[in-house]
């Protein structure tokens, strides 16, 4: 449940930080590297939780 709790906070952070920095640089490369790396981070998320790791 720590790695749970833990990683919702971390995911939430991390996409207000990329949130405002795309507020203020709104390239359309940017925009696609940002949606592609908050992919990738829900995914690994996602199998953490299935494998339990950090147990």
């Amino acid at each position: 449940m720590t790695n749970f709790i833990t990683g919702i906070i971390g995911i939430v952070l991390v996409v207000g930080f990329l949130g405002f920095m795309l507020v203020w640089v709104p390239a359309p490369p940017l925009i696609i590297i940002v949606i592609f790396v908050m992919g990738l981070l829900i995914v690994d998320f996602i199998k953490s939780l299935r494998s339990g790791n950090g147990r």
